[in-house]
């Protein structure tokens, strides 16, 4: 007789009815973490009957697959993030898991037994990737072997329920085609995007959270010519361009004992050593965006980066705050981003789809008093991108540079 196969994770919601189910996966849990012993069918029903427990075959496959969950890569939330298109999982309690698939959050068929094995599954996560995650430190954000990166929270700092935060990370940008079909960017709107990389300018890309920054400048480093070298720097390794010559430097915490820390300030520094064609900061969120500016107006040209921000017209106040972080006066701060960057591509969503895509493309201009101000140049329509009142300015770095922006 052949032996029956290993089930792969299971739902919390087709387990069986079995009485104390939750106690009792607890238990066999506890004794084969105790043998050192896999979740294998035969182990687990030795477990039982040691528990005094006879169940037939198709229960015990179900335990053996709950078990699974809890031992092998992210559980029950693994289907979720394996799924085409999935680019957030979201965990706030037992019974509220969502993912976005690109169109928005929507509530996922998957619960949990209770907030003890969310509890469980964020630790394990967190010790995957060599980080400590309990009472004494309740938060830890960290990259998953897998690439995917994991924000968790632990009461008391969170009311009721651990929380997770899973941001899939793509294992290949998306094509320039790949995203004009799926709306981000406008019909027509390629040949201004590789104006803009062709011609060198300097840029942010700025928006809210999971408004697909990362997946669009991943897209533009890929067409970056291939002879150049990009130096990614990094918070927590996301981009991933298809490119031929790419150096990724990655922040490192703090140790328990509070030493080791590797800010991001310090690997830009670095990567200004290594001899960058386009130097290219993942997200501009501290006192690193000096560094950034000043490595623009030494010769760095096309260099590039993320930022939070509202609106493109945001982003000079935006770097305002960032650059006080370091002690950067406004004047300062303002004759430095006037030298440095050239535009902002802002990336919104759909409040009625929850689509990404390309809001509108600013330039930066100096007033009569010395600060920088942004001027549109470009926004989104369904036919491609509609000039704004500073085109002629954009069309005018571009062909500066040799390139065509019309």
């Amino acid at each position: 007789m052949s032996a029956p196969t290993v089930p792969g994770p299971v739902p919390a919601a087709e387990l069986p009815e079995v009485p104390g189910l939750a106690g009792l996966l607890e238990e066999v849990r506890l004794r084969l973490a105790a043998e050192g012993a896999e979740p294998t069918p035969g182990r687990v029903a030795a477990a039982l009957r040691a528990q005094g427990r006879l169940l037939g075959d198709s229960a015990v496959l179900s335990i053996v697959g709950a078990l699974r969950s809890e031992l092998v890569g992210a559980g029950p939330l693994q289907p979720l993030l394996a799924a085409p298109g999935t680019t957030d999982v979201l965990v706030n309690g037992p019974d509220e898991v969502w993912v976005d698939r690109g169109q928005g959050l929507e509530r996922a068929p998957v619960r949990f037994p209770d907030a003890a094995a969310i509890r469980r599954l964020a630790q394990r996560l967190a010790a995957a990737a060599g980080r400590r995650l309990d009472d004494a430190r309740p938060w830890a954000d960290v990259r998953l072997p897998d690439g995917t990166r994991m924000h968790a929270v632990l009461p008391p700092v969170v009311v009721g329920s651990p929380c997770l935060s899973l941001r899939v990370v793509r294992p290949r940008a998306f094509s320039l085609a790949e995203l004009t079909a799926a709306g981000t960017v406008p019909p027509g709107g390629e040949r201004l995007l590789r104006a803009v990389l062709a011609a060198r300018l300097s840029f942010l890309i700025s928006g809210g959270t999971g408004s697909g920054k990362s997946t669009l400048l991943s897209t533009l480093l890929g067409l970056v010519d291939p002879a150049e070298r990009i130096v990614l720097v990094e918070d927590s390794a996301e981009l991933r361009p298809s490119h031929r010559h790419v150096v990724r430097l990655e922040t490192r915490p703090a140790n328990q004992e509070g030493v080791g820390r590797v800010a991001l300030r310090d690997l830009v520094r670095q990567a200004l050593r290594m001899r960058p064609d386009r130097l290219v900061v993942g997200e501009c969120r501290g006192a690193e965006v000096t560094d950034l500016l000043a490595a623009l107006n030494t010769g760095h040209e096309g260099g590039c980066g993320t930022l939070h921000a509202n609106a493109a017209a945001d982003v000079p106040a935006r770097l305002e705050a960032l650059g006080s972080t370091a002690g950067l006066s406004r004047a300062a701060l303002h004759s430095q981003l006037a030298a440095a960057l050239c535009a902002v591509i802002h990336l919104g969503r759909d409040r009625a789809t929850g689509q990404r895509r390309i809001a509108e493309i600013h330039v930066f201009e100096r007033d009569g008093g010395g600060l920088v101000h942004t001027v549109r140049a470009a926004g989104w329509s369904p036919d491609g991108f509609r000039p704004g009142p500073g085109w002629g300015r954009l069309a005018e770095l571009c062909a500066g540079r040799g390139e065509s922006a019309s």
